[in-house]
Parts: C-alpha cells; structure tokens; sequence
C-alpha cells in the first residue's frame, strides 16, 4: 500500500524545500520534474515553471518530464490530460509510483533542491538556512531530512508549526470528503432521473410491488434514524435541475 496524501506532501517539502499544502497540486509538473532531477541532475530545470496557473503551462513542464523520461528508458506512460486537471486520484497515483520509483533509483548524496531550480521561477523555500537535502543517509523508502527542518522543530514555534500542519490536514480531509459526498450524490441523482423517466415511459412498472423499480426506490428514499427528508417545498426552493 502506498503512502497516504499527508507523508507524501511532507516527504515532497522535505526533498524540494517547497511549500506544497495537497497532492492536486503537483498537476503543474513542476515538482515532479523535479523530484526526478533529484535522481538524475540533467531535468532543465531553468525551463520549469513553478509558479504558473495555467494548463498551457504545465503542459510544458510535463514536456520537459516526459524528456527526462524518453532519456532514460522509463516505461511509465503519463497521462497528461488527467493530470493537468489536477484532481486529486489521478495526481495521488502518480505520486505514489513516483515515490516507489524515487526509493529505488535515489543515489544518495546531497541534493540542493533550491539552488537546482534557481532561476524558474519557483517560490521560496520551506525552511530558512541551509535547503540541501541530507540525504546522503536516504535509503530506499526513508526520507532525506534537511539540517534547517531540525533546527526548527527545535526551536520555540514547534507548536505553532504542528497546528498549522494539522489543520492544513484536517481542511484536506474536509475537502476530499466533500468531493466524495458530491461524486455519490451525482451517481444517485442520475439513477432517480434514470427511474422517473422509465415510470413516465411505462407507468405500470411502478405498480408492480415487487418489482425492480421499486426496490431501487426503496434503497434511493430509504432514511436512518435521526435523519428527517427535507420537506418539499424546501427542496423545490433549493434545488433547480
């Protein structure tokens, strides 16, 4: 099983010095081309652009990954229409095997992640002084650490920093449950539309007691304790189709 989102983004951060809240947002490209000049150190990442918000743009930094690996022999297709998107499964499982990919062919050494992309564009550093990665000690499916993270977890605003990390995962689980709410709900809406059309067409399917029709409404309109239909009046002031 892979990483969840939250080691992800923090092993991201750790190994690039960035600022990275969610997965979706390596569907610029940018952090991933860097994350493989990590391993190689021949990814132009004078040509990566990292602070952009458009789809055009991070076409062109998926250009410059899918070069690297061309370059490379890395069979890995990369669907880049999807990811662009920058939804957060299709960025998920990219990551994931990026990650796998990045424990096994990492070579060690220090990396100096600002200092590689100086130049592009890219925001500032995560942690103050000293942005190279220690990885000399990175084996595979460990994370580098960096000597400036150390100094700040030791320092006076350790509390303050784990807060702010906690709820910037606590809005990401809010968001990804909303996302997940709204995905279903759209599934169910379709299958009603679906029933009350076939009932306009054929009324007597929905006189049939035992038929399938009025299972499925059954399992559409059933509730649970504690849990009141709006009634329909409401519904109609709210909702437009």
């Amino acid at each position: 099983m892979g990483e969840s989102r939250q080691e992800l983004v923090a092993w991201l951060n750790n190994l690039l010095q960035l600022n990275i809240t969610k997965v979706e947002q390596c569907g610029t490209g940018a952090a991933l081309c860097q994350v493989f000049d990590s391993i190689y150190l021949d990814v132009q990442m004078s040509r990566v652009k990292f602070n952009v918000n458009t789809e055009y743009a991070y076409l062109q930094n998926f250009k410059i990954l899918q070069n690297c690996f061309t370059r490379h022999g890395i069979d890995r297709p990369v669907n880049v229409e999807q990811l662009i998107k920058c939804k957060m499964q299709d960025n998920l499982e990219f990551l994931q095997w990026s990650k796998r990919y990045w424990d096994q062919y990492f070579p060690g050494g220090d990396y100096d992640a600002v200092a590689r992309r100086r130049g592009s564009g890219a925001p500032p550093p995560s942690a103050a002084p000293t942005p190279r990665a220690s990885a000399g000690a990175a084996k595979r499916g460990t994370t580098p650490t960096t000597g400036g993270r150390v100094g700040k977890a030791i320092g006076g605003g350790a509390g303050s920093v784990a807060l702010t990390q906690e709820n910037n995962t606590l809005k990401e689980t809010v968001q990804g449950l909303e996302r997940e709410r709204d995905f279903y709900f759209s599934k169910l809406r379709d299958i009603e539309l679906l029933v009350q059309q076939a009932c306009e067409e054929d009324p007597e399917i929905e006189r049939q007691e035992d038929g399938l029709i009025k299972h499925i409404q059954a399992i559409l309109y059933s509730t649970e304790e504690g849990f009141e239909i709006p009634a329909e009046a409401e519904v109609d002031d709210q909702e437009t189709f």
